[in-house]
């Protein structure tokens, strides 16, 4: 069984900007949001991936990720539950691990996040100076949410 153990955090400044080394447009819209089992198409640049999650727990869970033809994603795209959420995913190499930094276009422009992915959830890393608050278990922050309750709708703090 494939699994994702993943930690999410905000990203406060643009000091990742230098260590960006590569970046990839993303549209990605959910075929099920149920928390149990999410799925989702997504085409990243010139490639596209079917992708079925099970229920997150702490920062863990199920992940299976399957490439498809780019041109069967865009038709799934259409067949989304909500809107098909945009971004840029920058990777920036840190202390020999890889950020994957997000950045948020369309309704969600203005959220920068950076996740990472571990072997266990006990693993240590680098935090780069750019990071901030971490955002794992806030479901504000889980794509498949941010598709119907977009940043740009959410109250100002």
């Amino acid at each position: 069984m494939g699994i994702e153990i993943e930690r999410k955090f905000l990203v406060a400044g643009d000091g990742w900007r230098q260590q960006a080394a590569s970046q990839t447009r993303f549209s990605q819209g959910y075929l099920s949001r149920d928390p149990a089992r999410t799925v989702r198409v997504r085409v990243a640049g010139e490639r596209a991936f079917l992708t079925i999650k099970g229920a997150t727990t702490g920062a863990t869970r199920a992940e299976f990720e399957y490439e498809v033809p780019v041109a069967d994603a865009q038709q799934l795209l259409t067949l989304a539950d909500g809107p098909v959420v945009e971004k840029i995913r920058h990777l920036c190499e840190i202390g020999g691990m890889t950020w994957e930094v997000d950045e948020f276009l369309g309704a969600n422009a203005g959220l920068v996040v950076a996740e990472i992915e571990l072997q266990s959830e006990a693993q240590a890393f680098t935090r780069p100076g750019w990071l901030g608050a971490e955002v794992t278990g806030d479901a504000r922050y889980v794509n498949a949410n941010l598709a119907v309750q977009p940043y740009g709708s959410w109250p100002v703090a």
